[in-house]
């Protein structure tokens, strides 16, 4: 990880006797409260129970952010087996994988939804948006920590050309360098498939079931595969192959199908036939 000696911005919002609560920490934990209520009221709207939510988000949300951190240790391996053993359970200081994350979460939701017996695909359609917004304010907790950032820019690339505001821009500011703010890039984007999914949710009777997540996943990978490349801090399987670019790849088109496929189901995504 970069350590910043003259960012702009202090990764720690505020300090409560010895306890530091970082910026990184509060943007996870308010970003996912947030698509927690946003499922719950979709849920509400369809006819599904909210409580199916709740209930699965008390399992779900530790298990994804297990996964999404030990998806980041696996892959640093080398890194954490120089250091002392309680960083690898450092979350607050970032290294959390979305890719881990979502393993956890649809693999905890196929278990509770087994066991409450209510319908896997159709609530992974509810839950679908709310992700691309939980990952893209996240993401500004990448921008305090000073990581997840692209290579090197001028400050007039910025500051002018991208037209972003200035406290941006100098927080872009790594021990006198200046990178691209590939966070903002992903967040914007990821705002962007949101507003777009929650738009075509409001059409009764357009989707089958399974096809929502499908269009989510492949919204996702398309952009994180490019900003994989521009990343500085990418994990990597051997030589120079990105382990996020390999999965978005594979991602992406096994989202396409899996959408071609989903449309031959006999549920729409409201239940309707």
């Amino acid at each position: 990880m970069t350590e910043a000696t003259n960012s702009y911005l202090d990764p720690i919002a505020f300090r409560l006797g010895g306890l530091s609560i970082h910026w990184y920490a509060i943007f996870i934990v308010g970003g996912a409260a947030i698509a927690v209520w946003i499922a719950s009221m979709e849920a509400k709207r369809i006819g599904e129970d909210s409580e199916n939510i709740l209930d699965y988000v008390l399992i779900g949300l530790p298990m994804a952010i297990v996964g999404a951190r030990l998806y980041y240790v696996l892959f640093n391996l080398p890194y954490y087996l120089t250091r002392p053993p309680h960083e690898m359970l450092a979350v607050w200081n970032g290294g959390l994988a979305i890719y881990g994350g979502l393993i956890g979460g649809i693999a905890t939701l196929y278990y509770v939804a087994k066991k409450k017996k209510f319908s896997f695909l159709k609530y992974l359609d509810i839950m679908a948006p709310s992700v691309l917004f939980g990952q893209a304010a996240g993401r500004w907790g990448n921008f305090f920590n000073h990581e997840a950032h692209g290579g090197e820019v001028s400050r007039e690339f910025l500051a002018d050309t991208l037209h972003l505001p200035n406290f941006i821009v100098e927080n872009m500011n790594i021990n006198g360098v200046y990178y691209h703010p590939t966070f903002l890039y992903e967040s914007v984007w990821n705002l962007i498939g949101f507003a777009i999914l929650m738009i075509l949710r409001l059409k009764p009777g357009r989707f089958k079931e399974g096809q929502i997540i499908s269009l989510m996943l492949a919204w996702y990978s398309f952009i994180r595969f490019f900003l994989e490349g521009m990343r500085t801090d990418s994990l990597y399987l051997f030589g120079n192959i990105r382990v996020s670019q390999v999965l978005s790849f594979v991602l992406f088109f096994a989202a396409i199908a899996a959408f071609v496929r989903f449309g031959k189901n006999k549920d729409y995504f409201e239940g309707k036939n």
